[in-house]
């Protein structure tokens, strides 16, 4: 563990995909699988690893031709919303580790959130169905909310959990939740088995980087 962190946390703000659950392959397919609806050129799982965390519009938009400005780019996005829905649970585990480390922090009665830049109501099923019990409130990309790195969604998750800013912390995998957690003012832990790299996460300004789940218990 690389740490600048000393203090402990009465509230954890974790990100989801590449943090609490490994969903790359079901989103690459889901993915190829609307672009082959369409003709369109398939994307290698490392492409959809790079295109990953702005959510599902800048994901689609990365692996359309022509972007969003495709004429049937809409269609596209579509596609692929629906296909994820139906698929979302093919491989996508959490990785190991990941429910034990939220079963410690239940036992020590932090506050857990989840804030994700996927589609509100896939957020919501996939937090149902891997960690019932031990997320108190989960967040996703919806209608009047700005999605990360802007704050929004981390001082919403707070606000319903009553918890103060001054005792939270927030976990991720990628360059968006280290600017998540600066823009609301919240210390960030990176992880290091999630989409990005240590490299690339030092590259874009992480401080504290965990190899493991249970090092997190360290900050709890």
């Amino acid at each position: 563990m690389e740490s600048k962190l000393s203090k402990q946390f009465e509230t954890f703000v974790f990100d989801l995909d590449g943090t609490l659950l490994d969903t790359l392959t079901d989103l690459a397919n889901s993915c190829n699988r609307a672009l082959r609806e369409f003709g369109m050129p398939e994307r290698t799982v490392e492409e959809v690893r790079q295109f990953l965390g702005n959510g599902v519009r800048r994901l689609m938009g990365n692996a359309v031709p022509q972007g969003v400005a495709n004429p049937v780019f809409e269609d596209v996005l579509k596609a692929f919303r629906d296909d994820y829905f139906a698929h979302q649970f093919d491989t996508t585990r959490p990785y190991p580790g990941i429910v034990e480390l939220l079963g410690e922090l239940r036992q020590r009665e932090i506050r857990v959130a989840v804030v994700s830049n996927k589609f509100n109501a896939a957020t919501s099923a996939l937090c149902r169905q891997f960690f019932a019990g031990l997320v108190d409130v989960a967040i996703g990309e919806r209608e009047g909310i700005r999605k990360k790195p802007a704050p929004d969604t981390v001082y919403e998750a707070l606000r319903q959990l009553g918890a103060k800013r001054e005792t939270a912390v927030y976990v991720g995998d990628s360059d968006v939740d280290i600017q998540t957690a600066k823009n609301a003012g919240i210390p960030c832990i990176n992880v290091l088995w999630g989409f990005r790299n240590r490299d690339f996460l030092i590259a874009h300004g992480a401080t504290t980087l965990v190899e493991t789940p249970m090092e997190l218990l360290n900050f709890a």
